[in-house]
């Protein structure tokens, strides 16, 4: 493979989007993070023009020329769920002529490659919403929707969000048990009671986006809390469920996968949280292995399409190690605007 060839990586979600710049040896040139990319939510044309406005900064920041086209490119988006989806992102990206060979799929696999190099497993990703897949060794596909409540999805940030605002306002007027969430959910706001939290996202004062950042609370909470922490074994038993259906519908409970779990909440979670869908995952496959995916989805991203190129070991070794500190320098950094969204930027 060309050593100096270069690689573009993108993982898009729903809250953040992170874009990678490296060659073909693993070197990375450019890392640039900006606002969610998901079709779901910003439509397709929004997605590809905040990916072409990150592309261009991390072209920038590597000292490269702005028309300059990879040799391969890996976009991993949330959002691109349907056939139709990915197909209508696909082309769309592929009209921008950023890469020579091209993978536009869900994010879901980029979490999968960075928690294992066997090339099959299952992922579980939480973080504004729940999705997962599951890859077999002969290579066939388990795979979800991901829609939300109409295809019976439940705990994402904002489902637990709006999950402890509920049982804050219960609380508060006593149709259902005490609980530390009546003083935390609105202190969390600057409000004085549950009710002013919901006042505020009746009028759109607040967005459902926003209650996502009551996870950590929650899970604070959840030692002492009895309400708490049945919003973190819901929680825990929905990724399990996840899990489950992927390895049985893959027929994987008598064989050895690896169960890799990311995103944002679910990396939040307490350790006896963690230990609950371990146990239950193991219940249907017991010599499955259970992780949290070491690295960033971004690093997943980045892997594959250093797998596309034919790159060694030492040669993804040395792309993970140095995404991860670039990824670390992005989030001890402040974001700067750049006219569109905030951007934090890491230079390899």
């Amino acid at each position: 493979m060309n050593g100096e060839a270069l690689v573009l990586a993108v993982d898009g979600g729903g809250v953040k989007t992170d874009l990678a710049l490296l060659r073909g040896n693993g070197r990375v040139l450019a890392v640039v993070r900006g606002g969610g990319s998901s079709p779901h939510h910003i439509g397709v044309e929004g997605s590809v023009a905040l990916l072409e406005r990150l592309r261009a900064e991390a072209l920038r920041r590597a000292g490269l020329d702005a028309a300059a086209v990879a040799a391969a490119a890996q976009i991993l988006m949330a959002g691109a769920d349907l056939p139709e989806e990915r197909d209508t992102l696909e082309a769309a990206i592929r009209r921008m002529n950023w890469s020579q060979s091209l993978g536009v799929e869900n994010d879901t696999l980029a979490l999968l490659r960075s928690g294992t190099d066997r090339g099959w497993g299952v992922a579980v990703v939480c973080g504004a919403g729940l999705n997962c897949i599951g890859v077999a060794p002969d290579g066939r596909r388990a795979r979800f929707l991901a829609l939300g409540a109409i295809t019976g999805d439940w705990g994402g940030g904002g489902e637990i969000g709006m999950a402890a605002l509920g049982a804050a306002v219960r609380s508060a007027d006593r149709r259902g048990p005490k609980t530390v969430l009546e003083d935390v959910v609105p202190a969390h706001f600057q409000m004085a009671e549950p009710l002013d939290v919901s006042r505020a996202l009746h009028l759109r004062e607040l967005s459902t986006t926003q209650l996502g950042e009551l996870a950590p609370a929650v899970f604070s909470a959840c030692a002492d809390d009895q309400v708490a922490a049945a919003i973190v074994a819901r929680l825990a038993d929905e990724i399990v469920a996840w899990a489950v259906a992927a390895i049985l519908r893959l027929e994987l409970g008598d064989g050895d996968p690896d169960v890799v779990l990311g995103g944002g909440v679910l990396r939040a979670l307490p350790s006896a949280a963690i230990e609950r869908i371990a146990d239950g995952v193991t219940e249907a496959a017991p010599a499955a292995r259970v992780t949290l995916a070491p690295s960033s989805p971004i690093v997943g991203a980045a892997l594959l399409a250093l797998d596309e190129l034919g790159a060694d070991a030492e040669t993804a070794a040395r792309a993970r190690a140095e995404l991860d500190r670039a990824l670390g320098a992005i989030e001890a950094s402040p974001p700067q605007p750049d006219g569109h969204e905030l951007v934090r930027s890491s230079r390899g």
